[in-house]
């Protein structure tokens, strides 16, 4: 017997770009399989998005937050739809401040700026160990001996989830959709890895392109804003607090002296819709 399609609500939302589908299934059980994660983020068959975003009970947050890239694959943090989701806790509720859980841990949000739309949140902890990224062989992290093409002696970073960045003299320059896929599955990186290239600017910030594991090319990647600004931090490139300019606006982004990384930045919803599954 087939299967009887479901009428799903879903919200689009962005942040500086990077844009997700959000279905809330906290009262309707929803487990969306790979194909079905692919065919929602299909630009030209489904709605289109980097990220699909499930909204889930939670017993430690206000709620738990599952992610899905636009190839169907799951991952553990997301720092753009934590606060999009954060954004929809907070106003459903009432409140400036929500814990979003992730299979990364407890991400602790609070809202800045209500016109604005400006959400900052705790990502926690970043990591360095090669096995935390992971790396497929011991290798110091700061500068990991690696080349592809252009691109050489990345700092890698665990963020929740594994990057890679390679810190450039000219982030335009680079041809990111040439390098950022042979780059993301090479045989270092086992559980593939987030590309980003990272020109560091006066002022303490940084100009940055990301390709994202799993979905290509982004506007905006939180989490690797994160990482090239503890990256650049690390190798003495810029203080702890820096503005990462991303191809869809910027991000702040502070490494606390207790360890812990703050990004804050703007959330925006772009409509909301219904999706046969």
């Amino acid at each position: 017997m087939n299967r009887q399609a479901t009428v799903r609500q879903f919200v689009k939302m962005h942040g500086l770009g990077n844009d997700f589908v959000v279905f809330d299934a906290r009262r309707a059980p929803l487990a969306l399989t790979a194909d079905q994660a692919r065919f929602i983020a299909d630009r030209h068959l489904g709605v289109g998005c980097d990220q699909i975003i499930t909204i889930l009970p939670s017993d430690r947050a206000d709620a738990f937050m599952r992610i899905q890239n636009a190839d169907g694959s799951e991952v553990g943090a997301c720092g753009n739809a934590t606060r999009c989701v954060a954004s929809l806790l907070m106003g459903e509720s009432g409140r400036d401040q929500v814990a979003v859980e992730t299979v990364a841990g407890l991400l602790r949000c609070e809202l800045e700026a209500v016109q604005e739309e400006l959400v900052s949140v705790d990502m926690g902890e970043p990591r360095f160990g090669w096995r935390d990224i992971p790396l497929a062989r011991e290798a110091d992290t700061l500068a990991v001996e690696f080349a592809a093409g252009p691109l050489s002696r990345p700092c890698c970073v665990n963020m929740g989830n594994p990057h890679a960045v390679f810190f450039v003299d000219d982030a335009e320059a680079v041809d990111l959709a040439q390098w950022g896929l042979r780059i993301e599955t090479d045989p270092l990186f086992p559980e593939r890895v987030n590309v980003s290239v990272a020109q560091v600017l006066p002022g303490d910030e940084i100009r940055l392109r990301v390709w994202e594991r799993g979905a290509g090319i982004t506007q905006a990647c939180g989490t690797a804003a994160c990482a090239a600004a503890v990256a650049a931090a690390r190798r003495g490139l810029t203080g702890r607090n820096v503005i990462v300019r991303l191809d869809g606006g910027p991000l702040e982004i502070a490494w606390d002296e207790d360890g812990r990384v703050i990004m804050r930045g703007p959330v925006a919803t772009s409509f909301s819709g219904q999706v046969l599954l």
